[in-house]
């Protein structure tokens, strides 16, 4: 059976980088709500439309979001929707190098 979303596929949704997984690691913990990324500045959130179709999970401070429907839409008021198919998927936000640090893109 073809997947639209195959192990390794990187996405990125504005300052958020989506990868595809085979499985989660070992210890890890849920995670409550839908909320994969807050923005700073807009106020605005990358999000699951379905919250009923997702579960977050988190290990060693790195996101993890499975999705159990068929589907998930993830949403943010900036960018075009990004569906999503039953998985397991790694969650970063994107990080901006600066000579004394790196930091997170704030949206």
């Amino acid at each position: 059976m073809y997947s639209q979303n195959p192990i390794g596929t990187l996405y990125r949704h504005g300052d958020v980088l989506i990868k595809r997984v085979a499985n989660l690691p070992p210890g890890s913990q849920k995670r409550p709500g839908n909320i994969l990324a807050h923005g700073e500045v807009t106020g605005h959130s990358h999000r699951i439309r379905q919250a009923e179709a997702m579960q977050l999970w988190e290990q060693n401070n790195t996101m993890f979001l499975e999705v159990i429907g068929e589907k998930a839409t993830l949403v943010h008021e900036e960018h075009r929707p990004l569906e999503l198919t039953k998985g397991i998927y790694q969650v970063w936000r994107q990080r901006e190098y600066r000579p004394d640090r790196y930091v997170e893109v704030e949206d």
